[in-house]
């Protein structure tokens, strides 16, 4: 090999009755593509020819393992004939180390009956995963109720403050917008047919039966569910929940418990203060269309009543409690690098939107058979 022509090669011969594995060129990172000649043998090369190989780099040891790992088997002390001194060394530790059989990257063809199959083992161990979690959680519970839980109550106001008053504005920020757009959508319908006054009713009931609590808990779950999973995510990452075991506690007293009945006791709080906001937001909207306050509240007042003004709030337990779940589940099961932590969180937004939007939707109806 000239120094005009400085590419890879790799060439098989025959001579003296010997297989000869010829090797030239300059082999480094980011050169020229390895010129391969006469194809590749299936047997190790009884010598190697290396008078005309430059300068090289790790690229060439990587070259000769891989492309002798596919030759059957032969007498490996062979492979020291010919090469030079540091390559022949790097080339016996390297092959001085068995090759581990999952270290391959089998590539498999994914059939359609293949993909439907691993696909339906996921959810189920999904399905397994989240039931296994729900009994724990269940079994904690049942443990603070008879008193045998044990958790700081330091833990709890501080996460009790942070998934409540430190969640006020934005909840009341995103309540008043929809409130605010609920009013403007009505009063354009309903002006058509000179009822200006039953966006009162409008964003009243939407508020309190649906858009609150539906809202507040979308909030909650990318704010709350997320910290919750990102917290337990990085205390799995380093080991800390591993200690809590080796300690004696359990991480679904110490852990888990707290951060549930913070949220499911913060989220009612949170829905009525949304209904307040957002029916303020309607109020505002109404005014500037010419109707008064005081005639915008006494209309409120004969849409409302205490059923449909608890059903919200009603649901808001339970949004509260799925958030929870999901977020402390995801965190508990998370990798350990700080990648695995990333995805948790992002699997406990999605899965709680999810959960509240599957829970919504089976309220309403067992709402409407029930007529309220």
């Amino acid at each position: 090999m000239t120094k005009e022509d400085p590419s890879p090669s790799a060439s098989w011969t025959h001579q003296e009755g010997r297989l000869v594995l010829v090797l030239s060129g300059r082999w480094h990172r980011g050169a020229s593509p390895v010129i391969e000649e006469d194809g590749r043998q299936k047997k190790w090369p009884d010598w190697f020819e290396t008078s005309r190989l430059g300068e090289f780099d790790s690229t060439l040891p990587a070259y000769l393992l891989s492309r002798l790992r596919e030759i059957e088997t032969g007498e490996k002390n062979q492979l020291a004939a010919g090469l030079p001194e540091n390559l022949r060394a790097l080339m016996e530790l390297a092959l001085g180390v068995p090759e581990q059989s999952d270290a391959k990257v089998v590539g498999e063809e994914a059939t359609g009956l293949r993909s439907l199959g691993k696909a339906a083992i996921r959810a189920w161990e999904a399905v397994q995963s989240l039931l296994e979690f729900t009994g724990q959680t269940v079994l904690s519970l049942g443990r603070f109720v008879t008193g045998r839980a044990s958790f700081r109550s330091r833990d709890f106001w501080l996460i009790l403050q942070e998934c409540g008053v430190q969640a006020l504005p934005i909840v009341a920020l995103i309540s008043l917008l929809i409130g605010m757009i609920l009013a403007f959508v009505g009063n354009i319908q309903l002006a058509n047919f000179g009822a200006d006054l039953y966006v009162a009713d409008l964003v009243g009931l939407a508020m309190v039966r649906e858009m609150g609590a539906v809202m507040t808990a979308i909030i909650m779950s990318g704010r709350t569910g997320a910290a919750f999973a990102a917290s337990l995510g990085s205390m799995n990452a380093n080991q800390e929940i591993d200690a809590l075991r080796t300690f004696g506690f359990n991480p679904f007293d110490f852990l888990v418990l707290p951060r549930l009945l913070a949220l499911v006791l913060m989220m009612p709080l949170l829905t009525i203060f949304s209904n307040v906001i957002g029916i303020f937001g309607g109020m505002l909207v109404a005014w500037t269309m010419h109707t008064p306050p005081a005639l915008f509240y006494a209309e409120l007042l004969t849409a409302l009543n205490p059923t449909n003004s608890s059903l919200g709030v009603f649901k808001s337990v339970f949004f509260g409690a799925a958030i929870a779940v999901s977020g402390c589940l995801q965190g508990m099961k998370a990798g350990n690098s700080s990648a695995a932590v990333g995805a948790a969180t992002t699997r406990s937004v999605v899965e709680s939107i999810t959960a509240i939007v599957v829970l919504d939707s089976i309220f309403a109806l067992v709402f409407t058979i029930l007529d309220i």
